[in-house]
């Protein structure tokens, strides 16, 4: 059943086009996400579906009787309602049968009025959306019913009308950016209930596992044209990287057409037949192919920075508070040359307030903190950066720095560095009010770079970056050399980027472990409380290894002598990745790349090990 038809639309900006002739449609039960650059026009498009916007050309026909609901990134709530007022200001029937039975229930003394709201919750079958709806809110962190719009954060507004649209039960729901401003419990949360439901989605996400595990269509907007890929993340992957490779192969047989045309062209005499105009007319369409060329978009940058001495940034005992509020407890650690690592916790458990106090931006209530003296922090925060009217790309950058020095004397300039992370020559002239709100976030992004320092932190820098500009991101940094501390909901990019993570539990509890994001999900999941019915059936481990297994003499042995391997092998990996820092020839960097590769295979067996011997250790317990 189609819901809705997107039928030849355009859209511009003055002089400038976004789209133009785009048309696609939507139907019952589809899970379509939207791929694009940032400044391509995926905001205005989302405006135009959700009828908030309307096109230049063309038209948006919607199936009559059909609901429609949509989340913009940044929601208009009336700050002067309450948490619970604005839930209840939906259109859903059944919503508004549950406001009066909550109020009934808060007025006990007047019996009639609670029968009336009581035999409507039965009349309507009410009770299992009443639970899914306190489900929905707890969720999304939104407990105190009775607190006023005007007093939450940005984050807690964009959940307040994320639980609206889900509550309201639309037959089309549109979202833009949904996981942005939900902690990775949410985000998985969400995943799920959009499994469970029957909604059919249109959306602009960034959030690549999100694509990869909700999605059943991706539509790709490229220079104008739309691409549709019947499948979800992995499947666009592929299938765009073999439309790519037939791209290349027909702009290379267009480009010997063309030195074919083109000597043809000059050889040909003054009197035109009606059939040498016609190939004539045909020659600038074989040229415009020919010409064609591909941004890759990859960054492959030798940077040259300040090298790193012995100390780096040691934390002695750090331990902070707010309102009573425990987020660092008797903190210790060491960071090491080369050390990436990633930092994950639920909202309001201080990583922010850690990155601060490492940055000196927030003084500790107690500890010590020593710096080495070459380490120069890059710090990008969620603040993003101040727009100053009247200047322009270009301008702000160089504020900031001229150029980057790399390896062997060579150096990239400000505007290479812009070019590298998606900002055209002629886009670098472009006045800095007219960016979109990614395209201000990748600018700012850029003015943190072209400082090169060698400790980069970065707080939440994949949002509002669309996927192209992540990709380039994660090339720049999977060849940055200097300490990398990321903060970020972002899974795939945490995968990707890190080698060990900080999790925040809570209550000052910061546990270091060794492996990525999926890593720990796997292992967090299989070390989770279980329920009694869970218990009274059999317990799994990380490795499914049953609880009453025990230690073998042998396995005991073997335990300890991974905890002290470990450390080892984790130095020994410090010190090679160390060694990449000099001058080397091409023999000695592919000799010590093969010498490191096998320590960190090493490391990961041993690590797995470990997880499988202590599983069962605890099923002992």
């Amino acid at each position: 059943m189609n819901y809705a038809s997107i039928e030849n639309i355009a859209k511009a900006f003055g002089e400038r086009i976004l789209f133009k002739d785009l048309s696609f449609g939507i139907n019952q039960g589809q899970k379509i996400a939207l791929i694009a650059k940032n400044g391509t026009g995926k905001t205005s498009l989302l405006n135009i579906l959700s009828q908030a916007e309307l096109p230049d050309e063309g038209k948006v026909v919607y199936r009559k009787d059909i609901k429609v609901a949509f989340l913009p990134q940044e929601p208009n709530l009336d700050p002067k309602l309450t948490v619970e007022q604005v839930v209840f200001t939906s259109d859903n029937e059944v919503l508004r049968i549950i406001e009066q039975y909550e109020k009934a229930l808060n007025n006990p003394e007047d019996t009639d009025a609670y029968q009336k709201a009581f035999d409507l919750m039965e009349a309507k079958q009410a009770w299992d959306f009443e639970t899914e709806y306190k489900q929905i809110l707890s969720k999304l962190k939104l407990e105190d019913l009775h607190q006023s719009v005007s007093k939450l954060s940005g984050g807690q507004k964009k959940r307040l009308a994320l639980a609206t649209v889900l509550l309201d039960k639309p037959d089309l729901l549109i979202l833009d950016e949904p996981t942005n401003h939900l902690d990775l419990e949410m985000i998985e949360w969400l995943e799920d209930f959009f499994k469970k439901q029957n909604f059919t989605l249109f959306m602009v996400t960034h959030d690549r596992y999100f694509l990869e595990r909700v999605c059943n269509e991706i539509i790709e907007l490229e220079d104008g044209q739309l691409y549709t890929y019947k499948g979800n993340y992995s499947y666009y992957l592929d299938k765009k990287e073999a439309r790519v490779e037939v791209e290349k192969t027909n702009t290379d047989k267009a480009k010997q057409l063309y030195k074919k045309e083109l000597d043809w062209m000059r050889r040909q005499p003054k009197a035109r037949t009606t059939k040498s105009k016609s190939r004539i007319d045909d020659f600038a369409d074989i040229k415009a192919n020919a010409h064609k060329r591909r941004n890759e978009h990859e960054v492959q940058l030798e940077l040259n920075m300040e090298r790193m001495g012995n100390k780096i940034v040691e934390l002695h005992k750090i331990s902070k508070s707010f309102d009573g509020k425990v987020l660092l407890d008797q903190f210790n650690y060491n960071f090491q040359p080369g050390e990436r690592l990633g930092i994950i916790g639920k909202n309001g458990t201080g990583k922010s307030t850690f990155l601060n106090i490492l940055t000196g931006n927030l003084k500790a209530d107690s500890g010590k903190i020593t710096i080495g003296e070459t380490v120069k922090f890059g710090y990008y925060t969620q603040k993003g950066i101040r727009i100053k009217e009247g200047q322009k790309v270009i301008e702000v950058i160089r504020e900031f720095g001229e150029y980057i020095p790399l390896k062997k004397g060579k150096q990239i300039s400000a505007a290479q560095l812009l070019e590298r992370f998606l900002f055209d020559r002629k886009k670098q002239y472009d006045y800095v009010e007219k960016l979109s709100g990614g395209e201000r976030k990748r600018l700012y992004l850029c003015t943190i770079l072209i400082q090169n320092p060698n400790f980069l932190i970065l707080d939440e820098p994949t949002n509002d970056l669309d996927i192209v500009t992540l990709n380039v991101l994660e090339s720049f940094l999977l060849d940055y050399p200097g300490c990398l501390l990321v903060v970020s909901h972002d899974r795939y990019f945490m995968d990707k980027i890190v080698d060990h993570l900080f999790v925040f539990r809570g209550q000052g509890e910061v546990e270091d472990f060794p492996g990525n994001y999926s890593d720990f999900r796997a292992y967090d999941s299989s070390t989770s409380p279980v329920t009694e019915k869970t218990k009274a059936n059999s317990k799994s481990d990380w490795k499914a290894t049953t609880a009453d297994t025990q230690l073998s003499y042998n396995e005991q042995k073997e335990f300890k002598r991974i905890e002290k391997d470990l450390p080892q092998l984790e130095r020994k990996k410090e010190n090679l990745q160390q060694e990449f820092l000099k001058e080397l020839t091409e023999e000695q960097i592919k000799e010590k790349s093969i010498a490191l590769q096998k320590i960190i295979d090493e490391i990961d067996q041993k690590t797995e090990r470990w997880f499988e011997l202590s599983a069962i250790m605890e099923g002992e317990d």
